[in-house]
């Protein structure tokens, strides 16, 4: 067994996938996916999801835009950190009303190891705990997922 492999705090962690929004919770959360991908010798996909209903974009066609182009941005800011620590990285940008399955969905298509993610987005505290999205990806993940608060 490689020595990677024995240091690797995971069953198997090949895949890791890390919902970003910009938040400082997503922050907390991709520097932890890097620190066990480091370990686990992981691919890391990062997902930025939209939260649009289909009616709304074809309403609000700027809006869709504008949006989208906070996702890459986000993303890029991601995948230039996760590069930076020698690890592979994808981003993959979703658009759709139900954040949470969104997150899920793409996890079951790539067959991910670990989902990785802050306590709460960008909208604080909406959860008492926990925020609604976290929450639900808990509820619905066909793997692990490693939730992370922010720490100070």
């Amino acid at each position: 067994m490689s020595q990677a492999a024995l240091a690797c705090p995971l069953t198997k962690g090949e895949k890791v996938l890390v919902a970003l929004d910009g938040s400082i919770y997503s922050d907390y959360a991709i520097d932890q996916a890097i620190s066990l991908g480091d370990k686990c010798n992981s691919t890391i996909y990062l997902i930025s999801v939209i939260d649009l209903h289909p009616e709304q974009m074809a309403v609000a066609a700027e809006l869709t835009e504008k949006l989208s182009s906070e996702a890459r941005q986000i993303l890029d800011a991601g995948k230039e950190k996760v590069e930076k620590a020698n690890l592979a990285c994808e981003t993959i940008v979703r658009m759709g009303g139900h954040v949470h399955d969104l997150i899920v969905q793409e996890a079951k298509e790539r067959d991910i190891d670990l989902i990785v993610m802050g306590t709460h987005g960008k909208t604080g505290l909406r959860g008492l705990f926990i925020g609604s999205v976290a929450q639900k990806v808990i509820g619905h993940a066909p793997c692990p997922v490693l939730v992370v608060p922010v720490l100070k």
